[in-house]
């Protein structure tokens, strides 16, 4: 990615990789299983190896221009065809539930645009809702991604694929969506003077969770019960001074004791920070405020090793 020189250029470039990733898992799929039948052919004397692989083509493509005599001989034959025809019908069912979970993750996203702003930040949220709804209105938004979370956890980890799709604008990504949102929760719970709200704990929960997860499947170090201030956040106290200045001079309620509120708001990002910040580096997300402006350098393991259980 060093040739290309802006980000909507490395977006443009990366749109192309989960499609074509995708793609080609099938033809991968029948590579494989073509040579491997052909050594068993082999193995088993069927012929040279060109009238093996000969054979293995014709039996997975269930074409039949080659036959071979034996019973052994005949089952393989036959359970290669059915391999094959087995590999055409779960690629048939794949496809619609990789879109139908990207679609449902999709406009989510696009819908936080119209409250969160682009790219998605706490503050156009909050004095958003502060100007429009009514702080008292959150609640809806909270358990509204709770149940976001609690979906893409399961489907970005299923289907890990839909992980790399991306927005279809440069400036949304999934990820730096669900931090707005996570930061946002957690702003209202330590720094907002409004009634304590247990539907955005839970969001921010269900978020941090998912994001764990996600990041476990991948097999990337990251801290999985973090603490304040034994492990430090991303994000600094200035700034979150400079958020709560100006949330103030938007009208917001805020609780008088600001070190308490930073206390607080520092004690929940750390559940997502360091997660937060690995998926958006691994996703290469368009630069947001207090996410993708600050990632780390994240090494993805090898494929081809043995994937750690991580336990909660």
């Amino acid at each position: 990615m060093k040739f290309a020189k802006t980000y909507e250029r490395k977006d443009a470039i990366m749109a192309y990789y989960a499609p074509i990733a995708l793609m080609l898992l099938l033809p991968t799929w029948y590579i494989l299983i073509a040579i491997g039948y052909s050594f068993m052919y082999w193995g088993l004397g069927a012929g040279d190896f060109l009238f093996d692989h000969r054979l293995s083509g014709s039996s997975l493509f269930t074409l039949g221009f080659s036959s071979v005599e034996g019973p052994l001989m005949t089952t393989l034959v036959f359970s290669e065809a059915m391999l094959g025809l087995i590999l055409v019908a779960l690629l048939i069912a794949y496809l619609p539930t990789m879109y139908s979970a990207f679609s449902r993750r999709e406009q989510a996203v696009n819908m936080l645009e119209v409250r969160a702003g682009s790219p998605p930040n706490p503050y156009d949220m909050l004095t958003r809702y502060h100007r429009i709804h009514g702080l008292d209105k959150l609640a809806e938004l909270w358990k509204t991604w709770e149940l976001w979370f609690a979906d893409v956890e399961e489907s970005h980890t299923t289907l890990p694929a839909i992980v790399f799709f991306r927005s279809p604008r440069a400036v949304n990504s999934w990820v730096t969506s669900a931090g707005a949102v996570l930061d946002s929760a957690a702003i209202a719970l330590s720094a907002l003077d409004i009634p304590y709200e247990m539907s955005a704990a839970l969001c921010i929960r269900a978020g941090f969770l998912c994001m764990h997860r996600v990041t476990d499947y991948f097999d990337i170090p990251h801290a999985h019960h973090p603490t304040y201030p034994e492990t430090p956040i991303s994000v600094s106290r200035e700034e979150f001074d400079e958020l709560i200045k100006k949330l103030e001079e938007a009208g917001l309620p805020l609780k008088p004791d600001r070190d308490q509120a930073w206390k607080d708001f520092a004690g929940w990002r750390v559940n997502y920070d360091s997660t937060l910040l690995i998926l958006c580096s691994l996703v290469m997300a368009p630069k947001t405020p207090w996410s993708s402006d600050r990632v780390p350098k994240v090494k993805v393991p090898p494929l081809l090793v043995l994937k750690k259980k991580h336990m909660d």
